[in-house]
């Protein structure tokens, strides 16, 4: 058994009969355009009355709060950046003091340095001069002794070699001045 639109099984219509409408859309219905711009205006004067008295303070107080705060957080911040920037002069100025400080004490240091290796050149110059003094007293010292032994030891091999030869020890005083001459020349 087949069912047809707005039937039920027993037959009976379930559509409402809703008769004709004599216009079309009720909102553009000429008869009804005076009454529903009244309700318009009704509508719209309590929908102003309750934004301009509720809404708007909300919202223009929200809006001058952020204000507030946004231009007090550009003042924090400009404060933060002018202290930000005179710590870094301070910075600098103590950086460029203590970079003269330290010239100062490595000018200081060298000096001293300087100062110190001059008098240990003329303290070893000195003993050098000492030394080179002694030496050459030493030197002609043994030069001296080694001279006299010399004498003595050419003295005494001219004596041995003249009474090998001869068969007569020679006279002292001749081998010496002999030995003499020939030291001389």
């Amino acid at each position: 058994m087949a069912e047809s639109h707005g039937e039920t099984k027993a037959g009976a219509h379930t559509e409402a009969d809703g008769g004709q409408h004599g216009g079309g859309f009720p909102p553009f219905d000429s008869s009804t355009f005076a009454s529903q711009l009244v309700s318009l205006v009704i509508a719209f004067v309590a929908l102003y009355i309750i934004v301009s008295r509720f809404a708007l303070p909300r919202v223009g107080g929200v809006i001058e709060a952020r204000q507030n705060v946004i231009e007090g957080d550009l003042a924090q911040a400009q404060k933060l950046k002018d202290e930000s920037e005179a710590a870094l002069k301070a910075y600098e100025a103590e950086l460029a003091a203590a970079r003269s400080r330290a010239q100062a004490i490595g000018n200081e240091a060298r000096e001293k340095m300087n100062a110190a290796a001059e008098a240990e050149r003329k303290s070893l110059e000195e003993k050098l001069a000492v030394r080179l003094g002694d030496a050459e007293k030493q030197i002609a010292a043994t030069r001296t002794t080694a001279m006299s032994n010399v004498r003595g030891i050419a003295a005494d091999a001219a004596a041995a070699i003249v009474q090998q030869l001869t068969g007569a020890a020679p006279d002292g005083k001749a081998v010496s001045k002999a030995v003499d001459a020939s030291l001389k020349g």
